[in-house]
């Protein structure tokens, strides 16, 4: 490609209304450009740094013995009534009614299509097992779209399914996938974690996350420095603290005036945090639930859904919480409460507790188990940095995570809603046990973005750089630079590298800075020297630049490549 004649542009200036580094580099250096929230245009350079993204996914897919398929992007809105996921993607569809008024969406996600084509080949346990893919756009109305092509509303996905007889098979579909995964990502040079994650509105047994560590990633991702434990905070389990055990005291009620917060409470009584409980009150699929967890621990709406195996759970207004008990939030508690009871387990390990009174400036000391019901108790809380690794009795740490690819065991959730049978070796009917797999494509190349830059600019790894050379002519208007130019150009095109000729008539400052935003690996600098036959090679990322004659430019290439 020769930039003379090519459509080409950078921006000088960092973009306004870019909210991360790569959404701000990726606009700055021609890649994207976006056009609304949450939607962008792929330009030349960018659409080759995603092809080659897609095209790593698609060897390694393949290489795993999957076989690609495409599925429409347009489905009838029946299809996920059928599976029960209509309401749960709720107003994240885009929805749209044709001519005959029959309801149609933008596909959010295709597991249901995934099925119902595996149906015309799944008859018998001999049909299986297999693994069908696609590379297509998907489409959700994100509330909040940002951090560039990190939370998009339209967006490229690498999805996966695989069907199998029973859980032992679907075992080795998944660990083949998970390994397409590491060589796919290992490839692009991404930095990532796998960790254990919430299976949400997919469903099923288990759900990993390849999470791309950044400090500007949307996930907590907790790790242990003595093992290989790593989770979605989500999902961390959190070992409870024991207490020692106390003789339960005599429960009384003490005034509070103005002691809202747990913070308060500890001045105010001149108590041990890990003597106070805090009540939480929710609205659990219509229901208003008091929760209790200790003084110090948030509460984790996620692990609270699961426990209570609940579709919804939000926190509780105001006006909810008056139709049990006539207390304002700041002195709320388990006490003489008309609502169902949950505790956390680290709670049912303390004895003469304070909590509220579920009275307007009181609170109550010397509170224990016995004194109130308890409707169900569990793992409730966020795990905590410095807690106690629930695998090794390591310490945890945080990092911050951009989820870039995840993997389900499905199980049989959609075979049994869509009705996906197989007759076994007995000729008994059976549901097909399924996997699901996906892989966010823009997001690879924001998380490379976010992972490998530098003040100037992006550095592409060279498998994913829109181009693994540039070559810039110095000053177009001598003969004996473009000549040598031009015939590198045709030599390293010959022998299949990617290059760049950087022939515009712009200032060499103008073409050296552009190479470095755009993040071009290698950069062949054709000058003074020319007519001797004298080059400059210069990588990316500093770690060389030499002159080179021009006999011996084309294998130093190879060399590195």
């Amino acid at each position: 490609m020769k930039l003379s004649n090519s459509f080409f542009y950078t921006v000088r200036e960092d973009i306004k209304d870019e909210d991360s580094k790569s959404g701000n580099l990726l606009v700055r250096s021609g890649m994207v450009k976006k056009e609304a929230s949450g939607v962008y245009m792929f330009m030349p350079m960018g659409l080759r740094v995603k092809r080659k993204i897609e095209n790593i996914i698609r060897q390694e897919m393949d290489k795993a013995g999957a076989n690609e398929v495409l599925m429409p992007a347009l489905i009838p809105s029946d299809i996920f009534r059928m599976s029960h996921r209509y309401d749960s993607f709720g107003s994240d569809m885009f929805k749209l009614n044709d001519r005959n008024d029959r309801e149609f969406c933008l596909g959010p996600t295709h597991e249901e299509l995934f099925v119902m084509a595996a149906k015309e080949k799944i008859k018998s346990y001999k049909d299986m097992p297999f693994n069908i893919y696609q590379i297509q756009d998907k489409f959700r109305d994100e509330a909040r779209p940002r951090y560039g092509l990190i939370r998009t509303r339209e967006f490229t996905m690498k999805d996966a399914y695989s069907f199998d007889v029973d859980s032992a098979s679907g075992d080795i579909s998944y660990k083949k996938m998970v390994m397409a995964y590491k060589n796919s990502f290992d490839r692009m040079g991404i930095d990532y974690r796998i960790v254990r994650a919430d299976t949400g509105v997919m469903g099923g047994d288990l759900s990993e996350e390849f999470q791309a560590v950044t400090d500007i990633g949307e996930d907590v991702l907790v790790m242990c420095d003595g093992c290989s434990f790593g989770s979605n905070i989500e999902v961390a389990p959190v070992q409870a603290e024991k207490f020692d055990k106390e003789d339960p005291k005599k429960m009384e009620i003490i005034e509070t005036p103005n002691v809202k917060t747990i913070e308060d409470v500890v001045r105010f009584l001149n108590v041990n945090i890990n003597k106070t409980v805090k009540t939480l009150v929710y609205d659990v699929d219509g229901e208003i639930i008091f929760v209790l967890v200790k003084g110090d621990r948030e509460l984790n709406e996620t692990k609270l859904r699961k426990l209570l195996e609940a579709e919804n759970v939000t926190m509780a207004t105001e006006e909810e919480v008056k139709t049990v008990t006539d207390a304002s939030f700041g002195f709320l508690g388990p006490i003489g409460v008309k609502a169902k009871v949950v505790i956390d387990n680290e709670v049912s390990n303390m004895s003469n507790f304070v909590c509220g009174a579920n009275k307007d400036e009181y609170h109550y000391i010397n509170v224990n188990l016995s004194d109130f019901d308890i409707y169900k108790k569990g793992d409730i809380v966020n795990i905590c940095e410095g807690d106690i690794c629930p695998h090794c009795g390591g310490k945890i740490y945080f990092k911050k995570g951009i989820e870039i690819g995840n993997t389900f065991k499905l199980g049989t959730k959609y075979s049994l809603a869509l009705d996906l049978n197989y007759l076994d070796d007995q000729n008994h009917l059976k549901p097909v046990y399924m996997g699901c797999y996906g892989i966010g494509v823009a997001r690879c190349m924001a998380a490379i973005a976010e992972q490998m830059a530098d003040e100037n600019g992006l550095i592409w790894p060279k498998e994913i750089a829109p181009f693994t050379v540039c070559i810039t002519i110095i000053n177009v208007k001598d003969e004996i630079q473009c000549e040598l130019a031009n015939e590198i150009y045709e030599e390293l095109n010959k022998v299949g590298i990617d290059v760049l000729l950087d022939d515009r008539d712009e200032r060499a400052g103008v073409k050296f800075k552009d190479a470095e935003l755009i993040g071009i690996p290698y950069r062949i600098t054709v000058g003074k020297k020319a007519a001797d036959g004298i080059l400059e090679f210069k990588s990316r990322d500093g770690k060389i630049n030499v002159e080179i004659s021009k006999d011996k430019i084309i294998k130093e290439v190879e060399k590195y490549l």
